[in-house]
């Protein structure tokens, strides 16, 4: 339930920062762009603090090494975070972290289905529609930053 929750909370700060005047922030998709940093931010570092056995857990069973699974995919979220705020690899970085979000659903499934996970943002149709909106907000990204490159150029998330 936080990567939502974080998710929303920051696009909205920036987008509202933006709105106020701040010029960097004022496109939205660069508030979205922020949220998305910070969501995978957040999960990428909980695959190695405090949630990593869980993580472990949620691992289909035919997959080899989970615990590697679990550290690669860190590796992943947290590169991609960094790769959505550099305007050369946001589209990239976005279409990656969009093709996690589809491959690593599985994982989701299997926690919700097999009752690894208990909470009810954790059954399987809550995950399901929370998957939704993080890959909406990831294909956004991403499909900005493409119209954006031929278009204007992506604006920095800092200047």
């Amino acid at each position: 339930m936080a990567p939502i929750v974080i998710l929303v909370v920051v696009t909205l700060v920036l987008a509202g920062a933006g709105a106020a005047g701040v010029p960097w922030l004022r496109p939205w998709q660069v508030a979205l762009r922020g949220g998305v940093a910070a969501m995978f931010t957040a999960t990428g570092v909980a695959h190695f603090v405090g949630l990593r056995e869980q993580m472990i857990s949620m691992v289909p069973p035919a997959l080899p090494a989970p615990g590697l699974l679990v550290t690669l995919t860190g590796i992943l979220e947290l590169a991609g975070a960094a790769g959505v705020l550099w305007p050369r690899t946001t589209k990239w970085a976005a279409a990656g972290l969009s093709a996690m979000l589809v491959l690593m659903f599985p994982a989701n499934v299997h926690a919700a289905v097999d009752h690894v996970l208990t909470a009810w943002h954790d059954q399987l149709v809550p995950r399901t529609l929370m998957q939704v909106v993080f890959l909406a907000a990831t294909l956004t990204v991403s499909g900005h930053a493409r119209r954006s490159r031929t278009a204007e150029p992506v604006r920095p998330l800092a200047q």
